[in-house]
């Protein structure tokens, strides 16, 4: 018996010191960012943050982003969640690949909850917003003309399942509006859903508060109201809430960091800790911040529920609008 034991404990504390180490070890080797959306946009800017700032925090090994667009956003994190489970290849998910076009897609190869939640990241606010010389001063105004004339009235977005188009289209639910009372333009990206509004081609949008910021400070836009709450740079636009509309509150950008399905404790523990560094260092922050990105870092619990509320949001809407592919 006394052998048996002896090979017990040995085993035992073995497997812990490999647990140990496992833990210290990582990471040996460089770390993959797999980013969905295209260089310049918000995933990809917030993605280099927190690599370039955490590398100080794993052992100094690099961290390598990669964009990896295509299907709004679908194809890089298919590919991630395809990725060994080793804690080397993660996903900057965004609020299109995990919340939009898993409620949009009926066919899409993988779930929201798909993947190992490592950390929330930061918030987008959003804007939504009209021409300066614009005859609606409020959103109440700009409602009620679009009531009064429906079809008339038209919006720009970036495609059918982005943050710029259900955001419009959870406003005109809320409004007690159809998706037919005012006419979506599609672009090809956020730089065009603002650009388009300046040229007078649309007379409204929603859409991230970089691009729109300036020109709101310029008198180019009249913000109608910013979600989730009121800017410091742009005191005059009211919140969602103040604006009379207090459920457009949960319309923002986001960002998160994933891995593959199973990620070892050991590694997801790491991240919680480097998490927890950058949460404390003034380099990160000062980055997000200059990105316009409100920081957001949370436990892996906290942002699974965070991306299940978003979720059920959007499978809501979609269910709603009767727009579900």
């Amino acid at each position: 018996m006394e052998p048996m034991f002896a090979r017990f404990v040995s085993l035992f504390l073995g497997s812990a010191f490999s647990l140990a180490a496992l833990a210290q070890a990582y990471p040996s080797k460089p770390i993959t960012f797999v980013i969905p959306f295209a260089a310049g946009g918000d995933s990809d800017l917030s993605g280099r943050n927190v690599a370039q700032h955490a590398q100080k925090y794993l052992n100094n090994q690099p961290i390598i982003s990669v964009n990896r667009v295509g299907a709004s956003g679908t194809i890089a994190a298919a590919a991630v969640r395809a990725a060994p489970a080793d804690g080397y290849t993660l996903l900057v998910a965004r609020i299109a690949t995990h919340a939009i076009m898993p409620a949009l897609d009926s066919k899409l190869s993988y779930k929201w909850n798909d993947f190992t939640m490592l950390s929330l990241i930061e918030l987008n606010p959003f804007i939504c917003f009209v021409k300066g010389d614009a005859p609606w001063k409020s959103a109440a105004e700009l409602i009620a003309s679009t009531r009064a004339y429906p079809g008339k009235l038209n919006y720009s977005t970036s495609g059918l399942g982005t943050s710029q188009n259900m955001s419009v289209q959870y406003l005109m639910t809320l409004a007690g509006l159809t998706k037919d009372h005012a006419v979506g333009i599609h672009y090809k990206g956020g730089g065009e859903v603002t650009t388009s509004v300046l040229g007078g081609q649309v007379h409204f949008a929603c859409n991230n508060a970089p691009t729109v910021i300036p020109q709101i400070k310029a008198g180019a836009l009249r913000g109608m109201f910013v979600m989730p709450a009121r800017l410091p740079e742009i005191p005059e636009v009211p919140s969602a809430r103040e604006a009379g509309f207090p459920d457009m509150e949960k319309i923002v950008g986001w960002t998160a960091l994933m891995g593959p399905p199973g990620l070892p404790k050991e590694v997801v523990d790491r991240w919680v800790d480097v998490f927890a560094r950058l949460a404390k260092d003034p380099d990160w922050q000062t980055g997000n911040a200059r990105l316009g990105g409100i920081a957001a870092i949370r436990s892996p619990a906290d942002s699974e529920k965070f991306v299940r509320e978003q979720y059920e949001l959007y499978n809501k809407l979609v269910g709603a609008l009767g727009i579900r592919q």
